[in-house]
């Protein structure tokens, strides 16, 4: 892909999108365009349009959404389907008007039924029911995924879908109200080890089972997707190994130091049973992903005391 390809970064600030902003920018792309919320609003369609035809946009990286975990999932189901959808259409179809020819859409691995074989493959995609918890946000991403197909189909645009697993790192949301299980896990142990409390309570039995993604490697992925000319369908993007919840909370209080006791609260939901993807489409191509879990949640611990640092003194 041509170095002076002006790329525009939906939800550059956000952990996808600013990961985006420091792989490309590493590699030599020059002309990134970046819009913080106040600049543009995603949500409004004129404001939208009136963008895309002023700043002649050869790739977009569709990273805005509106994301959350498991409690903020399903607390407020409408704020995720509504603004999701919004967010996708206005984007995407911008995009086709403005004559934006090549663009990414960023999916989630919600997508897939509750009750799904493992590993899980890309063409599982609506074989049985989804995960109740949160079904408002996977019906936005399906029907993003679904949009960017039909515009290949009845335009000949070149729109690629990527579907992480659960993804962490720098910049991530450590919000105890809104965030997903690891950056909720580190939060938690960091108050219990810096409190001295006795135990830490998770959410859930601990039995269930998730892969885990550094935001750099879903970076590096969207590069490599670029850069080697896939222009159409979805595809997997993981590590392709999983782990117990009760294994990554005890790699998390590891990391932070925390040697009391991990309570599971059973009461709390669980949510899917297992969400392993199967990622051999990518790997066959050439793809794969190279940060250790261990290693990554040691860079994330750090970069969550440096917001957390900030936290306390505001």
């Amino acid at each position: 892909m041509d170095k002076n390809a002006r790329i525009y970064i939906a939800g550059h600030r956000g952990m996808v999108g600013s990961a985006l902003v420091r792989e490309l920018t590493a590699q030599g792309y020059r002309d990134l365009v970046l819009r913080t919320h106040e600049e543009l609003d995603l949500l409004d369609q004129r404001a939208v349009n009136r963008f895309f035809d002023a700043e002649r946009i050869d790739v977009v990286l569709l990273a805005a959404a509106r994301v959350g975990g498991i409690l903020a999932n399903a607390s407020r189901p409408a704020s995720f389907i509504y603004e999701n959808l919004e967010i996708e259409t206005n984007v995407i179809d911008a995009a086709y008007r403005a004559h934006v020819d090549r663009l990414v859409f960023f999916g989630s691995s919600c997508i897939y039924p509750k009750l799904c074989p493992q590993p899980i493959r890309e063409e599982y995609l609506l074989t049985s029911p989804l995960e109740p918890t949160n079904d408002a946000y996977a019906i936005a991403k399906i029907a993003g995924l679904k949009l960017c197909e039909a515009y290949n189909r009845q335009y000949g645009t070149q729109y690629v879908a990527l579907m992480p697993t659960n993804l962490y790192g720098p910049n991530d949301n450590y919000d105890p109200q809104g965030s997903h299980v690891l950056p909720a896990l580190i939060r938690k142990a960091h108050e219990a080890r810096v409190a001295h409390a006795p135990t830490l309570t998770v959410w859930g039995t601990g039995t269930p089972r998730r892969e885990f993604l550094h935001v750099d490697d879903l970076a590096s992925a969207t590069r490599f997707v670029l850069e080697h000319d896939l222009v159409d369908g979805m595809y997997n993007v993981g590590v392709g190994e999983d782990l117990a919840i009760r294994e990554l909370a005890h790699c998390v209080a590891r990391v932070v130091g925390f040697d009391g006791e991990i309570v599971f609260d059973a009461s709390k939901p669980d949510g899917t049973p297992q969400k392993l993807l199967d990622v051999s489409r990518l790997k066959e191509m050439g793809w794969q992903p190279t940060i250790d879990l261990e290693a990554g949640i040691q860079a994330t611990y750090a970069d969550f005391c440096v917001r957390y640092r900030a936290l306390e003194t505001t």
